[in-house]
């Protein structure tokens, strides 16, 4: 393009605070329900970043065995089957984590 961009460098993308706050409050929401179907073994936190232009949210489990899992979304509407349904996915996926590394545990011990 021989140098004739129109912008130069990185375009710098302002959200409203509004949109933060909806996308934080739905944050919570994820990582509370996910702690709420997991005992204290594992570890729910969550984070938000604007990469690409565009508001992102990730929550992520760490089973007491295995990798994390996560999951990300994107700001939307106010669905609480939404809410609930990747908590759940989120949940059944840590437990799931963590019975494949006890399983390989135990393999390795016999």
């Amino acid at each position: 393009m021989h140098g004739n961009t129109p912008h130069d460098g990185p375009v710098e993308t302002e959200f409203a605070p509004e949109d933060r706050r909806a996308l934080r409050r739905d944050l919570v929401d994820v990582a509370t329900s996910t702690r709420d179907l997991l005992s204290d073994d594992f570890v729910v936190g969550g984070e938000i970043s604007d990469d690409d232009g565009a508001l992102h949210a990730t929550v992520a489990v760490q089973p007491p065995a295995g990798s994390v899992v996560s999951a990300g979304f994107d700001p939307a509407g106010d669905e609480a089957d939404d809410v609930e349904s990747l908590a759940r996915d989120l949940a059944a996926g840590a437990v799931l984590e963590a019975k494949h590394a006890a399983q390989d545990v135990s393999r390795a011990a016999r």
